[in-house]
């Protein structure tokens, strides 16, 4: 009698354990749902939002570039989120399953990612830009999405080359444009609120330093996201951490299902 108890009572314990990992599932991928589904809808409505936000974003190759990556992030957190939910709250093992598969699948991506990006860390530094830049970057030329992305950098951080204004020199550049030192996406803007007008254009790409962005985009962008890049880190250790969570509690819930 006191055996059966015993057994009657620890099946009870394991079906509470089973019931919380349940429930703390599915809060837990109803967030992430909701997360992607707000992402989803910020993409989408930049893209066909008829007010002309979507020239904007169109106009500048970053921001266009981001607005597919926040619709690629929006769709799989969406799709992580729903197949939680229901894997979770329906107790399907097919549905748990996917789920678990496709968290690990994101966790090795990341973690190749993260060995990738070490290997490849030379290609980081100030040498290696200023490399490509002398070698392929034209000046205005929208059909180069190497040269567009650059003028998109200076024109957004207000900045000239990747140190100065000097790596123009023997470039690709001065050999399509020998009377211009610079480029026009270093000179200096107007002030007025939707004036996209260069001061001085033509002292500018003459050299006259006085109307020309004189700071390198390396230090402007470094300085710009030095904050966001700790963010950055401290977010990718606890979305790590999460993800293994999350594969330990489907693991867990789909092998309790009887």
């Amino acid at each position: 009698m006191g055996q059966g108890e015993a057994s009657a009572r620890g099946t009870s314990m394991e079906g509470d354990c089973l019931s919380c990992i349940k429930y703390l599932m599915f809060v837990f991928n109803f967030l992430i749902f909701l997360g992607g589904s707000f992402l989803l809808g910020v993409g989408v409505w930049v893209l066909v939002d008829p007010t002309g936000f979507r020239e904007i974003v169109a106009a500048n190759p970053l921001l266009f570039t981001g607005v597919y990556i926040v619709l690629g992030m929006g769709g799989m957190l969406f799709l992580l989120g729903f197949l939680g939910c229901c894997g979770a709250i329906k107790e399907n093992k097919c549905l748990l399953l996917f789920f678990f598969m496709l968290i690990l699948l994101i966790f090795l991506a990341e973690l190749a990612a993260a060995i990738l990006a070490f290997i490849f860390r030379e290609h980081l530094t100030r040498e290696y830009f200023t490399k490509e830049l002398k070698r392929h970057y034209q000046g205005v030329n929208n059909t180069d999405v190497f040269t567009s992305t650059w003028n998109a950098i200076m024109n957004t951080f207000d900045c000239c080359g990747v140190n100065s204004p000097e790596d123009f020199k023997d470039s690709l550049f001065r050999l399509i444009n020998p009377d211009h030192v610079v480029p026009e996406a270093c000179c200096h803007r107007a002030n007025q609120a939707g004036d996209m007008s260069y001061i001085s254009r033509e002292q500018c790409l003459s050299g006259n330093m006085m109307f020309r962005n004189n700071k390198g985009c390396y230090s402007s962008v470094v300085d710009y996201f030095e904050l966001y890049i700790y963010v950055a880190g401290a977010l990718a250790i606890v979305v790590l951490t999460i993800e293994l969570f999350a594969m330990v509690f489907a693991m867990c819930l789909f092998r309790g299902i009887q």
